[in-house]
């Protein structure tokens, strides 16, 4: 009898991978691209995903976790919203700004109406919201938050692939409100947050 390969058994495919989180396999090769999930090709160039990797993207894109860039014990950190209603999107933010080393304490929300509950609850300094949810979507939870002029120091930027005639029938972006189109540009992103952080770190000195 041929001995089972237990290695073997600790990696699969992007079509496994993509049947246990229940994403499609170009999503998985997204996010495997991007460096969210570990992998590494054959030499006949398939890709191998460790299972360990799959399990700890599923872990993540949960969502309603407080993933914080820095020790939780920092003198003083920038807090940052995220709202996405994708997990595949969560994930991705999630470890893009655990890369760039920023004071930041990240929490994530998959809608507008648990958002408008932790911000009344935590009053982060950014807010990073998508547009379309189901149920409240960021622009009426934008709306919302902008009409509370105690929220007013609040730092929002819009995350959208909504094309520009959409936004602007819906009015547009708000005054104060910063947009950024989907696949959004990461660097841009990290100016914006390295921007925010200075402020806000200088207003809390």
């Amino acid at each position: 009898m041929k001995p089972v390969d237990s290695a073997a058994e600790e990696v699969c495919t992007t079509q496994r991978a993509a049947e246990l989180l229940g994403i499609s396999v170009s999503s998985v090769q997204q996010l495997v691209e991007a460096g969210v999930i570990e992998a590494w090709k054959t030499k006949g160039g398939h890709r191998r995903i460790p299972l360990s990797a799959v399990q700890a993207y599923r872990a993540a894109a949960s969502g309603g976790a407080v993933a914080p860039s820095v020790p939780q014990a920092a003198a003083a950190t920038v807090s940052v919203l995220v709202v996405e209603d994708n997990p595949m999107q969560r994930a991705l933010y999630q470890h893009q700004l655990a890369l760039w080393g920023l004071p930041l304490t990240v929490r994530f929300c998959e809608n507008g109406y648990q958002a408008l509950i932790e911000i009344a609850s935590h009053k982060p300094d950014v807010l990073l919201a998508d547009i379309v949810m189901d149920g409240l979507d960021g622009y009426e939870m934008i709306k919302t938050i902008l009409g509370y002029p105690e929220l007013a120091e609040m730092h929002i930027a819009i995350l959208s692939g909504l094309a520009p005639e959409a936004l602007a029938a819906r009015g547009g972006v708000p005054d104060g409100v910063v947009f950024f189109s989907k696949p959004v540009n990461f660097d841009e992103l990290r100016g914006y947050l390295r921007a925010c952080c200075a402020q806000r770190l200088r207003n809390k000195i």
